[in-house]
């Protein structure tokens, strides 16, 4: 097991804790991870863009003129695509772009997020991450001692003035351990833990 320091708000170390091998260092396969991170982002499309065909279209059926003997083109009703007001000829109507992977690979692409994140040093561990009053100043500030950028902060429980004091902030996101996915351990640059959520992850990929 690989032993990390813990630190707290004020970028003091405190103690230390073990990552399990089995979670944060387990070998990297980007076709896994590529695999994975397809299937949130379709499963995130909303699939509402919708179109009237002709049939949905409101007007006449009647025949615009006669078929023969006019010397123009033949024609039907005022409905047709070709004509303005017309419906869409092949638009697109409302359907469901998820799909699902195996439950093994995702939670084997979620330890490779998990291991890729420790290989590259961009792994904090904090003993707790508290404040006092739901201030986005005092988020700053902490953010600032620990000389973080773009973080994904993973808590063990619900923590409201973290969560409000963070979300003007766009480049970190505060999310509990059970929501902890692939595509957002990626996106982001670094990963904050804290000490009791690493418990919590492990116990829910163990």
């Amino acid at each position: 097991m690989a032993v990390v320091d813990v630190i707290n708000s004020s970028g003091k170390k405190v103690s230390q804790v073990d990552l399990n091998d089995e979670i944060f260092n387990v070998p990297v396969k980007k076709s896994v991870l590529h695999e994975v991170v397809t299937m949130q982002l379709a499963n995130r499309r909303a699939g509402s863009a919708s179109t009237k065909h002709r049939s949905d279209v409101t007007g006449s059926g009647r025949k615009l003129f006669r078929q023969k003997g006019t010397g123009r083109a033949r024609r039907g009703n005022i409905k047709a695509p070709l004509l303005r007001g017309g419906g869409v000829a092949f638009g697109p109507k409302p359907k469901s772009w998820a799909y699902q992977v195996p439950k093994k690979v995702k939670k084997l692409a979620l330890k490779m997020a998990l291991s890729s994140k420790f290989k590259d040093e961009n792994i904090l561990i904090l003993d707790q991450f508290e404040l006092d009053e739901i201030k986005t100043r005092a988020f700053s500030e902490v953010v600032e001692n620990l000389n973080m950028e773009n973080a994904l902060i993973i808590i063990d429980q619900e923590n409201e003035n973290l969560a409000l004091s963070s979300r003007n902030i766009s480049e970190f996101k505060v999310m509990r351990f059970e929501g902890l996915n692939v595509y957002d351990i990626l996106k982001h640059k670094t990963l904050v833990l804290l000490e009791a959520s690493v418990k919590a992850i492990e116990g829910r990929l163990l």
